[in-house]
């Protein structure tokens, strides 16, 4: 059948996009909506706090056009901000669904806790959706920025699950993810595999590795995980990198980057396992290394114009920047999603002289 417009009923009508910030409990992924007409908008602010139980903020920035190919990150001047496009702390359920709604790029058809989630049904109305339910098909952690990605059609999210689970089996990784580094990876490509599983300790679920991990071990929870990395740029001590997960677990890629000595800035939960002695770095037991806020050594903090008091602050650089997503037919080329990165994170790279090509 077709539904009128040389498209397949139930995809490319109702799907959204949007690139929420750190701290959307559902954060990290893109979402679509169609419209008779484009809409374009350009980078709104990033939530300023995490989106945990109960409490939290979320901000978004979308870009509808592709990044041309071999263009570099503009950045304007520093500013007195140390963490710019971050949104206050007290935002209202009304802005935020204010916020969201500003950050649909494309769209085409008819038209008590403060999380992503919980304001789905404001968001809906909003866009006029009527009683059509926005569901959530894809995301990252809560701390990280960038796309999210949303559906009305029950059939359209199950035909882009079937496609993330065809591609995650076939190991090609739809989902690529921009993160700056304290330190630089000794290879500048390559496999990061580990097994992992969630442990509570202390009160908060962690997520650990498992060396050797024996066939009970998988039974009870422990999977086994892979990443794709390259190193884009390096400088001041300190790596862009491209992270391309092909499994999906729980803080994957901030616990590979940690594998690497290498943990993500602004991580102040997993960086704490990486030890320092007479400048070489180590890995300390993951069980019995308490989470604290991440520690940058005062050159990185000069180099960033930071106080030790604001780097505790400092958001997870790690950033959803590209989605793939089937073509409307089985045999077009896959869709492609660019989220511009947050201003935080291009201040960041400015300070470091990174450059994401």
């Amino acid at each position: 059948t077709d539904s009128g417009d040389g498209r397949p009923p139930c995809f490319g009508s109702d799907l959204e996009w949007l690139a929420a910030g750190p701290g959307c409990k559902h954060s990290a992924r893109g979402r679509r909506l169609w419209h008779r007409s484009p809409v374009i908008k350009y980078p709104l602010p990033h939530a300023g706090r995490r989106l945990g139980q109960g409490e939290g903020t979320c901000g978004i920035c979308i870009r509808h056009h592709r990044q041309p190919r071999g263009s570099r990150l503009r950045s304007g001047p520093l500013g007195d901000q140390p963490f710019p496009g971050l949104l206050p702390k007290n935002l209202s359920r009304e802005e935020l669904v204010d916020a969201l709604r500003a950050a649909v790029v494309d769209r085409k058809g008819k038209s008590g806790e403060l999380t992503l989630l919980s304001v789905l049904p404001e968001l809906s109305q909003s866009l006029g959706l009527g009683e059509q339910e926005l569901q959530v098909v894809r995301a990252s952690g809560k701390e990280s920025s960038g796309l999210v990605l949303l559906s009305s059609c029950p059939q359209t999210a199950s035909r882009l699950q079937k496609f993330f689970t065809h591609s995650q089996r076939a190991q090609r990784p739809t989902a690529t993810y921009c993160a700056v580094t304290n330190g630089i990876p000794t290879a500048s490509e390559g496999k990061i595999q580990a097994a992992l599983k969630l442990e509570h300790i202390d009160g908060v679920n962690l997520t650990v590795p498992v060396k050797a991990p024996s066939r009970k071990d998988i039974l009870q929870g422990v999977k086994k995980t892979l990443s794709h990395f390259r190193v884009v740029a390096t400088g001041s001590g300190c790596a862009l990198v491209q992270l391309q997960p092909l499994t999906v677990f729980s803080s994957q890629l901030q616990v590979h980057m940690v594998l690497q000595l290498c943990p993500v800035l602004g991580d102040h939960t997993y960086s704490a396992r990486v030890g320092t002695v007479l400048g070489q770095r180590f890995l300390l037991p993951a069980e019995s290394t308490k989470p604290q806020r991440q520690v940058l050594d005062e050159a990185l903090l000069r180099r960033l114009h930071l106080t030790p008091s604001q780097a505790a602050q400092l958001p997870l650089h790690l950033h959803l920047h590209r989605l793939l997503l089937p073509g409307t037919r089985a045999r077009d080329t896959p869709i492609e999603l660019l989220a511009p990165l947050p201003p935080y994170f291009s201040r960041t790279l400015q300070c470091l002289g990174l450059r994401l090509q």
